[in-house]
């Protein structure tokens, strides 16, 4: 008896303090995922309004689970059987129970799902349309006032490009840049989401939700970030071999500097050095070959993850830093091969040689803080690892295999096409080099790319 008397104090006083700890955990940040990508740390408006209806959702469930479990907990206890000649009893009759219960029940869930729905209803339409800006011709007006931003986020396999529709480039046409989507703080930014293969989804958690970029349907959503800062996105829909590291940034600058910002990316590419004219006598040498050993072979996360050290690391690199002869030697012929070894298909570098439009625009990847879409942190050593074999930190990208579709390569990449487009091998079996680096090659690319600012 003393033993029955006892578990049942405890179970009167446990159960109160269970739901006590479920309620204050969350409060505390014991459970909070913490980390660059986390979405309990917000930064803007639609974020912390997703947030909200995160908690909203979180209390009405926990106080469900609570009453329910509660519930469960005390039939159990009470109508337990106590004798071993109730365990073996005949069941009592069955009845469908009290009918005020189970209206009772009824209606407090349909209040319980009223509680998450309006909320929910609320902030789903608050986050699709900038403030005011609900039509084209509100949105243009605040636009052309200053009162909102607007920029076009296209998805490919597996990068990201940025369109500053408002934004005029010397010799015509509009800014574009690649993986790293600056912005001004404080200002709604609205962003037409689109694809240019299969389904991606643009997501930064820090300042918005998830929304997907679908082939053939126009799509948009709006953040804003409240001070300037660094904030970590990916895609978050999958989208093939690479989805896991198809990245990017957001930057948010004060109005100042993103001015300035603006006004750097709108020049052409950076010429520290003229083009070298091409060798009367090749250079001869081996195939660069990745070395990983002692190194994070994978790289999960570009830097340490740490926003403001990422940030003040990104201002750093919008300075251009002067080079001595012995640099600006190996620029000169780091731009003539990346003329001669076909980057100039791909890629656009304006003002030099290049109009690509199939791959990243490179004009000012030097002032960039990250490269392979915001996988390997923009250092030197990152960018030889990417140059010599792309294919290990993105596989199947077309950097390395080509650009073509149901096994043909119509423009052959790394990878080297026979006559019928298909990957060319060996008599070994590997495939042949289109695309073939010795170490001064890729040393040379390296530091005409750094170069770009």
């Amino acid at each position: 008896m003393r033993f029955s008397a006892s578990l049942r104090s405890l179970a009167r006083h446990a159960l109160p303090a269970l739901t006590l700890l479920a309620l204050a955990l969350p409060a505390s940040g014991a459970l909070w995922l913490e980390g660059p990508q986390s979405t309990f740390e917000t930064a803007g408006p639609v974020a912390k309004g997703q947030l909200q209806i995160f908690y909203v959702t979180l209390w009405v469930t926990t106080f469900l689970f609570v009453g329910t479990g509660a519930a469960l907990a005390i039939a159990t206890w009470k109508f337990r059987a106590k004798r071993d000649a109730t365990t073996n009893a005949e069941p009592p009759p069955q009845g469908h129970g009290n009918p005020f219960v189970e209206l009772g029940l009824t209606v407090g869930s349909i209040i319980c799902l009223v509680f998450i729905a309006v909320p929910t209803l609320k902030g789903i339409k608050f986050g699709y349309d900038v403030p005011n800006g609900d039509t084209p011709g509100k949105l243009a007006a605040l636009v052309e006032k200053g009162d909102a931003y607007r920029v076009t986020a296209t998805g490919y396999q597996w990068w990201f490009q940025f369109d500053y529709p408002t934004e005029k480039i010397q010799g015509g046409g509009t800014l574009v840049t690649a993986n790293e989507l600056v912005i001004p703080a404080g200002k709604p930014v609205h962003v037409d989401i689109r694809t240019r293969d299969v389904i991606h989804s643009f997501w930064v958690p820090k300042l918005a939700g998830k929304v997907d970029m679908i082939p053939n349907r126009a799509n948009h959503l709006w953040l804003q970030a409240d001070e300037p800062g660094y904030y970590f996105g990916q895609c978050a829909e999958y989208c093939g071999d690479s989805h896991s590291v198809m990245k990017f940034r957001v930057i948010a600058l004060a109005p100042a500097e993103f001015a300035k910002w603006l006004a750097d990316q709108k020049k052409p590419a950076r010429a520290a050095a003229p083009m070298a004219p091409a060798p009367a006598t090749p250079a001869v040498g081996t195939m660069a070959i990745l070395d990983m050993m002692g190194r994070d072979a994978m790289a999960p996360l570009s830097g340490t993850g740490d926003a403001r050290e990422a940030f003040k690391a990104w201002q750093t690199r919008q300075q251009a830093v002067p080079e001595d002869n012995a640099k600006l030697a190996l620029i000169s012929d780091g731009r003539r091969l990346f003329k001669e070894k076909t980057c100039v298909n791909c890629h656009t570098v304006r003002g030099h040689e290049g109009a690509g439009v199939n791959a990243p625009d490179l004009t000012h990847i030097g002032s960039r803080s990250t490269i392979a879409a915001g996988l390997l942190e923009n250092t030197e050593a990152r960018l030889k690892d990417w140059l010599i074999n792309p294919d290990h930190w993105k596989p199947s990208n077309k950097m390395f295999h080509g650009v073509g579709g149901s096994g043909e390569i119509v423009m052959a990449g790394y990878i080297k096409a026979d006559d019928n487009k298909h990957p060319m091998m060996d008599a070994s079996g590997q495939p042949v080099r289109n695309i073939a680096l010795t170490s001064a090659d890729v040393t040379a690319l390296t530091a005409y790319l750094q170069s770009l600012k």
